[in-house]
């Protein structure tokens, strides 16, 4: 019998599968589909402040490997996901409520009314929108990265991860590893979208904001994401863990995820393209993967990628 259990910090959970933000995480009716799937917990939308429309559309394009898109943080709003999570138990195991602030100060009022709030569970920090008009990714300003944790752990003591752009030389993987490890992060996030990919059909580019510049998903970015995770994996302390995000459209990528020292796998663009049924599908190909290899848990192949 194969168990799926993980865990997250102080937290439990029965499977390692769950949404990535920003897909089927808008508001209460999906995040409600989502909380009766088999996916062993939730993320919301990255909220913002105030409420957002996002980017114009067509924002969205499903392309043969995977996705482009530019939706701009379109959410409701930290207040109504706040709300909503007041009616779900934060038990053994954990939602996660995801924040991005449109400037440092934003980020910090965020922060501060979940601190001052009724809800104590996972708080994921994005760092990483590669789709804001106007707005550079924080998660490749290292400096900055330190500069901002420095003054969130000053005051936030709930249980907080962030969420990474990918990154593509080994020095950057140090680089930002050394900035992560001064602190008391909970999980690191790796990876969001490849930001400002390209996709033409016939001669037209193939979503309207930033004239079809847009955050690349699926199977185009597996082994990038894989790189990642596992680059973490061998430098992060211990007590960071890491969840695993891009590429994801069968139980053999969950695999490959754990397999580069996941300890959560969240799904992004196939997820919208299937729906929350995808959960029960990944789990079942998960698990026949780790009986055909004679794996009992996920600790079996964790981290333990063969070299050559």
């Amino acid at each position: 019998m194969t168990r799926l259990q993980t865990t997250l910090g102080q937290f439990s959970f029965d499977s390692c599968v769950m949404n990535a933000s920003g897909v089927h995480c808008y508001d209460r009716t999906e995040l409600d589909d989502l909380r009766a799937s088999k996916a062993t917990t939730f993320v919301t939308k990255s909220a913002t402040l105030n409420p957002r429309e996002g980017n114009p559309t067509p924002r969205y394009k499903a392309v043969p490997l995977g996705s482009i898109n530019s939706m701009g943080l379109p959410n409701l709003g930290i207040d109504y996901y706040l709300d909503y999570l007041e009616t779900v138990e934060v038990g053994e195991s954990s939602p996660f409520l995801s924040v991005t602030g449109l400037s440092r100060e934003e980020t910090h009022t965020l922060l501060r009314k979940i601190q001052s709030s009724s809800y104590n569970g996972l708080v994921e920090l994005n760092l990483s929108c590669p789709n804001l008009i106007g707005k550079p990714q924080l998660g490749y300003d290292t400096e900055g990265v330190n500069d901002l944790l420095t003054e969130v752990f000053a005051y936030f003591d709930q249980p907080l991860g962030v969420k990474l752009p990918p990154y593509f030389d080994l020095t950057h993987f140090d680089q930002i590893a050394e900035v992560l490890n001064q602190f008391p992060l909970t999980f690191v996030n790796t990876v969001n979208s490849i930001g400002n990919a390209l996709y033409i059909e016939d001669e037209t580019v193939a979503i309207k904001p930033k004239n079809g510049f847009g955050g690349l998903g699926g199977s185009y970015i597996k082994p990038t994401a894989l790189a990642n995770v596992h680059a973490f994996y061998q430098r992060l302390k211990p007590s960071i863990a890491i969840i695993g995000t891009g590429g994801v459209t069968s139980g053999r990528d969950v695999f490959e995820h754990i397999l580069c020292g996941a300890r959560l796998v969240q799904v992004g663009t196939a997820l919208q393209e299937e729906g929350p049924a995808i959960f029960d599908r990944l789990e079942a190909e998960l698990r026949s993967i780790m009986a055909e290899k004679g794996y009992e848990c996920l600790d079996d192949f964790r981290g333990k990628l063969h070299y050559l």
